[in-house]
């Protein structure tokens, strides 16, 4: 792996990111977001086993 791709691939949403115009921020924000709002909707598989 190249340099560049190395930093991409460690990269971890942060909130800062919500506020970013750059490409992989706004993509890291986004998809935070939609696994947020799964989560919330939804739960977790744990949740769901335990629930029955």
């Amino acid at each position: 792996m190249n340099k560049k791709s190395n930093q991409i691939a460690e990269r971890n949403y942060t909130t800062e990111d919500y506020t970013k115009d750059d490409e992989l921020s706004q993509a890291l924000s986004q998809t935070h977001e939609q696994a947020s709002d799964a989560y919330m909707q939804h739960g977790t598989r744990n949740e769901e086993r335990t629930s029955r």
